[in-house]
C-alpha cells in the first residue's frame, strides 16, 4: 500500500448512543478522522436532538462536516472527507 492509498483510507464507526454523553465519542472519533454515523432513533427525541446539537457544534469547531442521512441520522466527517449524498 502507498502513502496515497493511506491518506484516502477512513474508519467509518456507527454509534447508537443511549446517552447524551456518547454524542463525545462522535466528537473524539471525527476529531480522529473517522467518518461517523450517530443514528439517534434509540433515544427519546428532546434528548436526541440535545445529543445532535452538542454533537454538531464539536464537529463544528473541528471544521468538519455535517450532512442528514435520515430523519434522525446524521453522518458527520472530517473536513477533509468528500461526502456525495446522490
Amino acid at each position: 500500500m502507498n502513502i496515497g492509498q493511506l491518506q484516502a483510507f477512513h474508519e467509518v464507526l456507527v454509534i447508537t448512543p443511549l446517552r447524551f454523553e456518547q454524542g463525545a465519542e462522535a466528537v473524539l472519533a471525527v476529531r480522529e478522522q473517522c467518518i461517523v454515523v450517530l443514528n439517534l432513533t434509540a433515544m427519546e427525541p428532546s434528548l436526541a436532538q440535545r445529543t445532535a446539537d452538542f454533537v454538531s457544534g464539536g464537529v463544528r469547531a473541528l471544521d468538519g462536516q455535517e450532512h442528514r442521512v435520515g430523519d434522525q441520522v446524521l453522518l458527520f466527517a472530517p473536513a477533509n472527507v468528500d461526502v456525495n449524498l446522490s
